[in-house]
């Protein structure tokens, strides 16, 4: 079991800490910061929990089954960040989001309060590390501190479930998905912890036993849970960034032809991008060198060789688009070749083309560029000369 709730809380830890990778603009944003607290509290929650956790901790502190409140505490307090989290997604109006942040704490504060106390007044001198939930079910003060605990879970678990079972029919796309994987994960909840936990605690007051309910299910079943309630979360928030990721390093792979061909011509070098730095900061510099070597071979640009690859693009059946970019890619072509050339070979200035392409598209236009440098015939042609001398 403490393999199982150990191995939730550090998927939690790991999620929580990719949230947190920019402390300052974490704690700036309510809803990022209502996020990583959620993870982060899951993560000491799964942990607290565990029958090594409750063992030390007893230990440590010299009173039997102090783990208990300890881990009930956490659990209460997982379930107000939940309620958190969700008044923050939803949005709203900022003195309302602020009022209703304000009563969560408050009353799952004076439910955590009241565990304490129960506890405190209760006579529970036998260490139970797994089966404390059925074995103290008929023990005064703890009997009612466990059901107190259980209640509120379950309170936090109803309403989420219905406030995003109302949501996910407004909203679509990732937010959707994430709301249907929380809804995945409050089952696993409401069913496997909730319904298991009372089954098994109603179970001893009548005097059966149905402890395997609360020992053996409830655990795993709860961390799956808890992994699906996050990961929707997560989905909306990360998604968009990984998605900007994946197309970042697929163009840093296609841009590299461009660079082979203009980086010659650049005035500074490429800088190495360290192991650590993501996609999207690699391709940014590597479209600053990019066009660094563009503005150096701007003079140099040709613009008979463009027109006559634009013509001859045309007459080969290419669309008005892909002619323009052809014709581009040739003239820079021709313009790398020059710049390629030894020092004693004078180096042509034209005049003052620019490559509309790039303007209007951006990193789409590098791009597309990219491709044509890699495989038109017509830009070979020119990066050979041909085109330059079919003109004379």
């Amino acid at each position: 079991m403490s393999l199982v709730v150990y191995l939730a809380a550090a998927l939690l830890a790991l999620t929580c800490l990719l949230l947190f990778s920019r402390p300052r603009a974490a704690l700036r944003n309510p809803l990022t910061a209502s996020t990583c607290a959620v993870v982060a509290i899951g993560a000491v929650c799964f942990t607290c929990s565990a029958p090594i956790t409750l063992a030390t901790v007893n230990r440590l502190t010299g009173i039997p089954n102090f783990g208990a409140p300890l881990t009930y505490s956490m659990i209460s307090a997982y379930s107000c960040s939940w309620v958190i989290l969700l008044v923050q997604w939803r949005g709203g109006p900022p003195l309302l989001l602020r009022r209703m942040t304000v009563v969560s704490i408050t009353v799952y504060g004076l439910l955590i309060a009241t565990i304490i106390v129960l506890f405190s007044l209760s006579d529970a001198d036998t260490e139970r590390l797994r089966d404390l939930d059925t074995y103290y079910a008929n023990t005064p003060y703890m009997r009612e501190m466990i059901v107190l605990y259980l209640v509120g879970h379950g309170a936090c678990t109803l309403v989420m479930g219905v406030v995003c079972l109302r949501w996910m029919r407004e909203v679509t796309g990732p937010l959707r998905t994430g709301l249907r994987l929380i809804v995945v994960g409050l089952v696993f909840d409401l069913v496997g912890f909730e319904l298991a936990k009372i089954t098994a605690v109603v179970a001893r007051w009548i005097g059966h036993d149905l402890d395997f309910l609360s020992t053996t299910l409830a655990p795993p079943v709860v961390s799956v849970g808890a992994l699906f309630c996050s990961a929707g979360f997560m989905l909306p928030r990360l998604l968009p960034s990984a998605l900007t990721h994946w197309r970042s390093l697929s163009d840093y792979r296609r841009l590299t032809p461009l660079w082979m061909e203009v980086r010659s011509a650049a005035t500074a070098p490429k800088p190495e991008a360290a192991w650590w730095e993501l996609p999207h900061a690699r391709l940014q510099r590597l479209e600053v060198s990019i066009h660094d070597a563009l503005l150096a071979l701007t003079p140099h640009f040709d613009d008979h060789v463009r027109q006559i690859s634009l013509e001859s693009a045309l007459e080969e059946g290419k669309t008005s688009h892909q002619a323009h970019v052809i014709a581009e890619a040739a003239m820079l072509a021709d313009a790398a070749r020059h710049a390629d050339a030894p020092e004693d070979v004078p180096f042509p200035e034209y005049g003052t083309c620019r490559l509309q392409t790039i303007d209007a598209l951006g990193t789409r236009g590098l791009v597309e560029l990219a491709q044509a440098l890699g495989q038109s015939p017509l830009v070979a042609a020119a990066r050979e000369g041909s085109t330059a001398a079919s003109r004379e």
